[in-house]
């Protein structure tokens, strides 16, 4: 049994959410000032990794990556006392997402598969294209946070960060359950 697997299952979900959660609730609790809600975001973040780190004995690369950029982004947006650069951390991220998939692809490379080919078994042909759509989803999700946090009140892009993207990915990971079935690779038989 690995370190991972020996953690009890709430640890996945704080240090996946518990940063975001607790950034939500402080938006709301301090009549939805955006940079006092910052505050709970850098504090959230560094306690999810480092009880991540704690149960788990290892920080996931995705959390580390989004926590990491929370702590930075949110860094900036206090040091300069401005929220702009909290709204453009998921155009950024999903950014380097969208283009880490695609480079891959371009480069002949399965990034997703790398980070999910554990969980799930497919042919090549089936990690292609799911990792054409995912990075192409990854560029409209940043596209569409710079429409919301441009054009909508802060309330309005909050919802829309959290928990409209969390609603959005399992939405559009529902969508390729189609392709992951036409695609997936009979388990081996002990």
């Amino acid at each position: 049994m690995t370190a991972s697997s020996a953690a009890p299952k709430w640890v996945r979900y704080v240090v996946d959410y518990g940063a975001l959660i607790v950034w939500f609730i402080a938006f709301f609790a301090t009549g939805r000032n955006l940079i006092q809600a910052t505050w709970a975001l850098m504090a959230g973040s560094a306690l999810a990794l480092a009880i991540g780190l704690i149960f788990e004995r290892r920080i996931a690369p995705i959390p580390l990556i989004a926590g990491g950029a929370a702590l930075v982004f949110g860094g900036l947006t206090l040091v300069f006392h401005d929220a702009r650069f909290l709204k453009m951390k998921p155009t950024v991220m999903n950014l380097i997402y969208g283009l880490g998939l695609l480079g891959g692809l371009a480069l002949r490379k399965n990034p997703l598969q790398l980070v999910v080919g554990a969980a799930f078994q497919m042919d090549e042909a089936g990690w292609r294209k799911l990792t054409l759509r995912y990075g192409l989803f990854f560029l409209a999700l940043a596209a569409l946070n710079e429409f919301v946090w441009r054009t909508q009140p802060d309330t309005t892009w909050v919802l829309f960060r959290f928990p409209g993207l969390m609603i959005l990915t399992i939405a559009f990971a529902l969508t390729q359950a189609p392709v992951m079935m036409r695609h997936a690779l009979e388990a081996e038989a002990d």
